[in-house]
């Protein structure tokens, strides 16, 4: 895909994108993907260029099923040199159990809504802190690196809007416990430019951006308006997901996260370097929907597809038109040897 870069002031060189689609896009699809096209999937995502590939999560599969073969998807995939595969543990058993499957990051996830805290993992934000500090424990002891997650930073889906201020105790709270980042989950796609950029000045107060990351949702449509804003305040690392694959089980009406190829095409016209291959990452974009059966979200790989249908079409009808013209001379040339006899 050719584009002309147009570098914007203030805008960071590089951004390091955190592909979600396997874990968070996944969990909220309700066609139950094969193991086996789980660890191509990643694998394919692998080959792309993105360093981080979130692979799983440890939960019980009791309330997330499709998580449920967490350890042979672990197990099962082809680890890239120059790739991270962290993996969602939300307590003590999670961990353990990854561990053993040799992952060597892991993620945890709070929230800024008590309510959402209580649907999500059945506790309150406290009550969660204490689950979350043995994992951390755990992690240091074992040399595994955790990161953490602040769902609902934009609004909740049972509270509506949520005080910036809890936001920031939050993740101030995560990174003391051991996060080496906390990406900022707008979980049901509510925020918009202003909001976000008010939310992201008072946690640069307090934290250092460089610790701090955004995962936003696509529901009404600001997840890129949103994700510049936030690179203008100094972010430079990017949640996302392949096909825009996702939503979230415990928020009704969240759509999908934003859509890596868009980001992707977004930051490729802003002359902001990713590594990834767009090329490719369409690809695997391709490779998931179909194993889903369903439509790609992103509309950049759409487009892209469309175009490569298109640039086929033309290839064929040129080739056809080619041996037609090829044919005809041959069939000249014929009639004028015989002319010649």
């Amino acid at each position: 895909v050719f584009q002309m870069a147009w570098p914007i002031e203030g805008m960071p060189r590089a951004v390091k994108l955190v592909e979600v689609g396997p874990r968070d896009g996944l969990q909220n699809e309700k066609k139950n993907v094969p193991t086996p096209l789980k660890i191509e999937f990643i694998n394919r995502l692998s080959q792309t260029g993105l360093p981080v590939v979130e692979m799983t999560s440890f939960v019980s599969p009791k309330w997330v099923p499709q998580m449920g073969d967490s350890f042979e998807v672990a197990k099962g995939i082809t680890k890239h040199p120059r790739v991270s595969y962290p993996a969602l543990t939300p307590n003590m058993k999670g961990f353990e159990r990854a561990l053993e499957a040799g992952v060597d990051e892991v993620a945890i996830f709070g929230a800024a809504s008590q309510s959402f805290s209580q649907q999500n993992i059945g506790c309150s934000i406290e009550e969660s802190f204490e689950r979350f500090r043995p994992v951390c424990e755990a992690a240091r002891a074992n040399g595994v690196k955790v990161r953490g997650y602040v769902s609902c930073v934009l609004g909740c889906p049972y509270e509506g809007p949520v005080a910036h201020r809890s936001v920031v105790e939050v993740t101030k709270k995560l990174l003391d416990m051991g996060c080496y980042e906390i990406s900022l989950g707008d979980t049901i796609g509510i925020g918009s430019v202003g909001p976000t950029r008010s939310l992201l000045r008072e946690l640069k107060a307090e934290v250092p951006v460089d610790r701090l990351a955004v995962h936003f949702h696509n529901t009404y449509g600001q997840a890129l308006a949103n994700i510049f804003v936030a690179l203008m305040e100094g972010i430079s690392t990017v949640d996302s997901s392949v096909a825009g694959l996702g939503g979230c089980p415990y928020a009704r009406g969240a759509s999908g996260n934003v859509a890596t190829e868009d980001v992707v095409f977004m930051l490729d016209g802003l002359g902001v370097e990713t590594g990834v291959d767009l090329d490719l990452l369409v690809d695997a974009g391709r490779f998931i929907s179909d194993a889903l059966g369903r439509q790609s979200e992103s509309r950049a790989a759409i487009a892209i597809e469309s175009k490569r249908i298109s640039m086929a079409e033309h290839r064929s009808m040129a080739e056809e038109l080619s041996a037609k013209q090829a044919q005809t001379a041959g069939t000249a040339d014929n009639a004028r040897m015989r002319q010649c006899v």
